[in-house]
């Protein structure tokens, strides 16, 4: 449906291997790095930031914001920020933290939390990074599933677990910091920071002894089907991200500055620029937020080369009212996921960007794929091994053949993107969730008792080891026998020029089969829906089968703290007067197109005498 080049051609690779040649050697090497790493050898993130501070002390490692300042930085060298580490390592090991225990952190962004981290590591402790925009029984969720020991806040969120206070469980202590007052708080709250010793400022003993395959963070995902579950990262694929993402993708020397205003409970801010940062001694440049009105500007005030991104921060910034010096940056590439096809090329024009590293992975999976050769509209391959395999769109399930095994879909196809379990490539999973695991796994899909990790993503097989992202398993709907994916109606729904952002997806209609599809959208301000012209609009773009069937007009969607679109509820409130009190449209009769969802239409299409 969308008008985007599905597969590569021989010399589609072949110009951009050209391209690539110089930086060959560096590839390889990195290429060795990542199949030699196994889970039984020594490293961890606090091993690797000791290293860089040995290598390069002197080196900026970190860049903040000066908060006296509307245009000075801070900065911390490796030195100084691996000594800070290590002090509140042996306050924490003081107070009894161990290997394999969990420590939540809620934080902002800030080199505070960074440092805590670190801290937790060097120790073989695992850091459980919440959500500071959560609260109440998400909060109290997000808590429970890591199962931390210890929970160290900075002071500003104490109202926030002060709600749930009595609600945690009691073998969980609270810290507020930095230096705050705790004289009003419980029995419940202990005064870390009065272990830290700044003259205990040596690596810990233990931090050079801890494999590769131990649990580093635990990742809250994002929730947007359900309540939040906790994805486990190793030292082992933090350490793969680094040399995969920074060095192979990115190459990343040290005189870079990467730029990040992702939340470091996100696994692109913490897995991907944290981890290619100190592998490759880049210094990072860390914003507390995203701005899409400041980004530019900050890109200039920390002179930064290179910046990670998601889908929808470049959306944001296209948004952006046009400038002259839009292309006057010192950006030499970007390193993310979920840049959609149709804007790809204006994204990369309009900023200057020479290099888009588009990276595929997921925070509980054990494969990923990025655009190492700076193709368009992909999110690259993958050394790993992994199989595109046919679905059944119908039933959301993989299409077993006759003996019970799984076929792969041929070059151009959309298949279900499944990868190999194996000591090379783990499958971590989530945290004290054993039924979650489970339903992540399949076997016996080539051959008797071989297992691989189901990613719940529909791809594109382009060729030569490259995939394209389609959609999610459940947001790919079927309609007059026909499968409908809701990115690539998206991508045409936004063509109209009114429309600023839209959401597509399948609901049910009474007596019908399938699903319809339903689109909700949000227009530019001050303009107003002429329903005949968006349906125009849709009908030159898309084929019958895929034209929405309802449409809904909103002010704002709900949306995660890294942008998704929770999709769960739209679903639910499908197209139901009685739920919905925003403008609502159905599309009846072809040659009248869109007309507006009154009580008389709803009745009818319930009843069965209106059929879609």
């Amino acid at each position: 449906m969308a008008k985007t080049k599905p597969t590569f051609s021989f010399f589609d690779l072949g110009g951009a291997f050209i391209r690539f040649v110089p930086r060959l050697p560096r590839f390889f090497v990195t290429l060795l790095q990542i199949a030699r790493a196994k889970k039984h050898q020594r490293g961890s993130t606090g091993y690797f930031l000791q290293r860089a501070a040995a290598r390069h002390p002197e080196r900026v490692f970190l860049k903040v914001a000066d908060p006296a300042s509307e245009i000075a930085i801070k900065t911390y060298t490796y030195f100084e920020f691996n000594r800070w580490v290590n002090q509140l390592a042996h306050a924490l090991h003081a107070y009894g933290i161990e290997r394999g225990d969990c420590v939540g952190l809620l934080f902002r962004n800030s080199p505070e939390q960074l440092a805590w981290a670190f801290a937790l590591n060097k120790l073989g402790a695992v850091a459980g990074m919440l959500n500071h925009k959560q609260r109440g029984e998400q909060l109290l969720h997000s808590i429970n599933v890591i199962q931390p020991r210890l929970l160290i806040a900075a002071a500003e969120f104490a109202p926030q677990l002060g709600e749930i206070e009595v609600e945690l469980p009691t073998s969980c202590q609270l810290s507020l910091t930095p230096d705050a007052d705790l004289t009003a708080t419980t029995a419940r709250y202990i005064a870390i920071n009065s272990l830290i010793d700044p003259r205990r400022d040596g690596n810990p003993e233990q931090t050079a002894s801890l494999p590769l395959g131990d649990n580093c963070f635990y990742v809250l995902t994002s929730g947007t089907t359900g309540l939040p579950k906790a994805a486990a990262m190793t030292h082992l694929r933090w350490y793969k991200a680094g040399i995969g993402f920074g060095s192979m993708a990115m190459g990343l020397k040290t005189d870079d500055t990467l730029y990040n205003s992702l939340p470091l409970y996100h696994n692109t801010a913490l897995s991907i620029a944290l981890s290619s940062v100190i592998l490759n001694g880049s210094s990072l440049a860390l914003s507390d937020r995203f701005s899409a009105s400041q980004f530019w500007g900050e890109i200039k005030r920390f002179n930064a080369t290179c910046f990670v991104y998601v889908g929808e921060l470049c959306r944001y910034l296209l948004q952006q009212p046009a400038h002259a010096e839009d292309a006057s940056n010192p950006v030499r590439g970007v390193i993310g996921n979920g840049l959609r096809a149709e804007l790809w090329d204006e994204f990369q024009e309009r900023f200057a960007i020479p290099r888009i590293c588009e990276l595929y992975g997921a925070s509980e999976g054990n494969v990923a794929f990025v655009n190492a050769f700076n193709l368009k509209r992909t999110v690259g391959f993958s050394p790993m091994t992994y199989a595109v395999v046919q679905f059944d769109f119908e039933n959301e399930t993989p299409l077993r053949d006759a003996n019970g095994r799984l076929e792969r879909v041929a070059k151009g196809e959309v298949g279900l993107l499944l990868t190999e379990v194996s000591d090379r490539a783990p499958f971590d999973g989530y945290t004290h969730n054993e039924a979650a695991n489970r339903a992540k796994l399949c076997s016996d899909v080539f051959a008797a008792g071989d297992c691989w990790f189901n990613t719940g993503d529909l791809v594109r097989h382009q060729g030569y080891r490259h995939i394209a992202f389609v959609d999610r398993v459940g947001d790919t709907f079927r309609w007059k026998s026909e499968n409908v994916a809701t990115t690539e109606v998206e991508a045409q729904v936004t063509t109209f020029a009114d429309v600023i952002e839209a959401v597509v997806y399948g609901v049910k209609v009474p007596h019908t089969e399938g699903r319809a599809g339903m689109v909700s959208v949000i227009l530019q301000q001050g303009r107003e829906f002429n329903p005949s012209a968006f349906y125009q609009h849709l009908k030159s773009k898309l084929p019958d089968y895929a034209l929405p069937r309802f449409v809904r007009l909103r002010d704002s969607h709900d949306v995660t703290t890294t942008f998704k679109v929770k999709k769960s509820q739209l679903k639910k409130e499908s197209f139901s007067l009685s739920d919905i009190s925003d403008r609502l449209y159905v599309l009846v009769d072809p040659n009248q197109g869109y007309q507006p969802l009154d009580e008389q239409i709803y009745g009818l299409i319930h009843s069965g005498k209106l059929r879609l």
